[in-house]
């Protein structure tokens, strides 16, 4: 069975909302004392259902809220936890492997935990596809009981301000990125101008990184984001796994490199062999034409 927890205030008629989408059961804790995120509240109510309904295996999201709340849920259960796994696959005895970067990026470990229950993992933000609509859903609704005890909180909130949302690249439809073959924040600049025409974001690979040209919050890989874009363009990325495997269900994947024999290319949908440094700006100047016509 398929089945969805939802916890908060006012959830219940988001609930309703995944039944369309193949879910057998949403389970709703519902009450004010849910109101913003209190790990210790969350935590209880969701052992809570864990313990009434015995799960093989529990996921929840690899958000900075999922990543408070599902260390202390494992910690309950005393089972094992997965953080950030980039793929899932279950065995027929009901095993979970869980695949997720290990060493810096530098492997792919395989994890099972066959001696507990719940298996507990969190899970990256779009490596899974989106769900598709049933035409005959026939999941349901279950209403659970909040004890006081289960919503009262030792955290306290003392003010609260809603932060301007910014659309992060794991979320964007167009994305370009600078690789090591870019050498310079003027050639960064040349590969932003390409992205800002196209109405994307400009990304970076890890070493890119590193060396101080972008941030974690713009880096594709297994030690930054999953990205599925409907369009990439990649610029001087050599192509190691560590990045390919976070950006290879992109639509549309065009690589510019100028060898021939990037690892890039066996992934890309579109090759050019060539000086990015004469492509982009070319590119930059197509599409700005374009726009003008």
């Amino acid at each position: 069975m398929n089945c969805v927890l939802v916890g908060g205030e006012g959830t219940a008629e988001n609930a309703k909302k995944l039944l369309p989408y193949g879910v057998d059961t949403v389970y709703v804790y519902e009450h004010p004392g849910f109101e913003g995120f209190r790990a210790d509240c969350c935590a209880d109510a969701v052992a809570d259902c864990i313990a009434a309904t015995k799960p093989s295996s529990v996921l929840i999201g690899a958000t900075a809220l999922g990543r408070s709340l599902a260390p202390r849920l494992s910690t309950r259960f005393h089972t094992g936890l997965t953080a950030d796994c980039t793929t899932l696959d279950i065995e027929p005895s009901t095993d979970m492997v869980q695949i997720r970067p290990a060493f810096g990026g530098n492997i792919m470990a395989q994890i099972a935990i066959r001696r507990s229950r719940p298996q507990c993992a969190t899970v990256r933000y779009r490596v899974m596809d989106r769900a598709e609509r049933v035409q005959n859903p026939t999941g349901s609704v279950v209403k659970c009981t909040v004890t006081d005890d289960m919503a009262r909180s030792r955290i306290r909130i003392l003010s609260s301000e809603v932060i301007e949302k910014q659309k992060t690249i794991d979320e964007e439809d167009i994305l370009v990125v600078a690789g090591r073959g870019v050498r310079s924040e003027k050639d960064v600049a040349m590969c932003r101008r390409l992205a800002e025409a196209l109405g994307g974001q400009l990304a970076f690979t890890r070493p890119m990184v590193e060396n101080g040209f972008g941030d974690q919050m713009h880096q594709i890989g297994l030690s930054g984001r999953t990205v599925r874009p409907r369009l990439i363009i990649t610029c001087g990325v050599s192509g190691a796994i560590q990045f390919t495997s976070c950006m290879k269900d992109a639509e549309c994947i065009v690589a510019i490199n100028s060898d021939p024999e990037a690892q890039i290319f066996k992934t890309a949908h579109y090759c050019i062999v060539d000086d990015l440094y004469q492509v982009v700006p070319r590119l930059t100047a197509l599409v700005q034409n374009r726009k003008e016509d």
